[in-house]
């Protein structure tokens, strides 16, 4: 081997141990690619949970990444004796030509470290709403979620986000803190209708299609409360009542599973419908004009004596 370096160290003019560190490179970057394949073989594809199995994927892949680049600056920089002066020079001159790229990799550490979000939360950052599928070094990537849809399902896209914007816009997040959502269904109805016998019908219909808690749902909502300080003490349906300029709207409030809001607004719309039908009392509320004549439905005023 040695004859070899030094055979090599002569035809191109290279010190021999710049070539030693080479090969010591080289048989790293293969015991590391073995490594990752082994951690693979061992914890992810015995994995059936595929949320799972991609945070260990990801997790292997950055650790032998950040264990790779410590071993080959030792190989290189003398056991880290210069890397502090090449560390500092490389890093002013990449924050100074590369701003945004460098934005982005810090907003991955703080992605990681803090944890606005996980994979398979659905968020909303800026105009953009979906569920995160993936998160890299400079960017995070959305299965988009209304945009031309006007609900809460999927269009199809894929946006890919820079990693920065999690410092420059603000970020909902549908699943942190409590694993369900507060719905609301409006309904308008005109003065003239029966609006208690509409308030029952909608109570009825409520309470069929709302969301049933289980205890071990509500223990899971008490310690996310305890937790991020998020307090909800009454989780049952509630129907509200407020007079609009157009009639008398009956709003009903309810709990919903994230995944489930347009299918069970679907079936509370179909079973109203249904049930306002079969009730000529009731009628819906929409924007009208009325004419009235001159003296038209008023009484003769009294005659003077």
């Amino acid at each position: 081997m040695h004859r070899v370096i030094n055979w090599l160290a002569t035809q191109t003019g290279l010190s021999p141990e710049f070539y030693e560190r080479l090969l010591f490179s080289l048989a790293l970057v293969g015991v590391l690619w073995l490594l990752r394949l082994f951690l693979q073989y061992l914890f992810i594809n015995k994995q059936t949970d595929l949320r799972k199995k991609y945070q260990w994927r990801k997790a292997s892949n950055y650790t032998v990444t950040v264990v790779g680049m410590l071993l080959l600056s030792y190989i290189w920089f003398d056991g880290f004796r210069s890397i502090a002066t090449f560390l500092g020079l490389l890093s002013a001159g990449l924050v100074l030509a590369l701003r945004e790229p460098v934005l982005n990799m810090a907003g991955w550490v703080f992605i990681i470290w803090k944890r606005p979000f996980h994979i398979g939360d659905r968020i909303q950052i800026g105009q953009h709403i979906g569920d995160v599928i993936d998160i890299r070094l400079f960017q995070f990537t959305l299965n988009e979620v209304q945009g031309w849809v006007n609900a809460d399902q999927a269009t199809g896209r894929v946006v890919n986000i820079p990693n920065l914007k999690v410092f420059t816009e603000p970020q909902a997040n549908y699943n942190y803190g409590f694993p369900f959502i507060w719905q609301e269904v409006s309904v308008l109805v005109t003065f003239e209708s029966n609006w208690q016998k509409a308030k029952g019908i909608l109570w009825e219909v409520m309470h069929e299609h709302a969301e049933q808690l289980t205890e071990a749902a509500r223990e899971q909502i008490r310690r996310q409360s305890q937790q991020h300080l998020i307090f909800y003490e009454d989780l049952e349906p509630h129907l509200f009542t407020r007079v609009r300029e157009n009639g008398i709207e009956l709003t009903m409030r309810y709990v919903c599973s994230l995944l489930r809001r347009r299918q069970s607004e679907h079936l509370i719309w179909e079973d109203v419908l249904t049930k306002f039908l079969a009730s000529p009392d009731i009628r819906f509320a929409y924007p009208t004009i009325r004419f009235y004549r001159d003296g038209e439905g008023q009484e003769p005023l009294p005659k003077q004596i």
